[in-house]
């Protein structure tokens, strides 16, 4: 199988995995990103604007939900080919965990410093009224896209072999 096509798919399963993680404490009610928020971010890039006092204060924008999961997704699989490019493709072929735990907590490095501040929230969440819980979400939240990164990888692996594709 193509490795763009491996890359995609370990994107889609690594994101998929950080839904999961948000469901999981849906069920205990502990809130997380609203996507609607990242696509009204997202879908104010054409009138120029990427940075907003309060993202949530923005006019809300046609399509905002369906535009923010477009984007967590396309995120998502951008992350999983920037772990592409620096571990090659070798790993995708023997996935190791520390590796994609590693690159799931670099890319802490985004929420932190370009969208929340771009939301208003401030560097790491810094405006927040708990600014430490926000952290600690996203922080989880990344470690479960590194850990969804390899198993992913494991189950692509898994499932092609099977198949003979590998």
């Amino acid at each position: 199988m193509n490795i763009v096509i491996k890359t995609l798919l370990v994107g889609i399963g690594a994101t998929f995995a950080m839904d999961v993680w948000s469901y999981i404490l849906s069920l205990f009610r502990v809130s997380s990103l609203d996507y609607r928020f990242v696509g009204r971010w997202v879908g104010n890039f054409s009138n120029g604007k990427f940075f907003h006092n309060k993202i949530t204060d923005a006019a809300p924008i046609k399509n905002e939900l369906a535009l923010g999961w477009a984007s967590h997704y396309f995120i998502g699989i951008a992350f999983a080919f920037l772990f592409l490019l620096i571990y090659g493709k070798s790993w995708f072929e023997k996935p190791t965990l520390f590796p994609a735990i590693l690159i799931g907590l670099i890319t802490i490095v985004a929420p932190f410093f370009l969208m929340q501040p771009a939301f208003g929230l401030g560097v790491a969440g810094a405006n927040v009224p708990e600014p430490d819980t926000l952290r600690l979400k996203s922080f989880m939240a990344h470690l479960i896209y590194g850990i969804g990164l390899y198993l992913s990888a494991i189950l692509m692996n898994y499932f092609l072999s099977k198949n003979g594709a590998l």
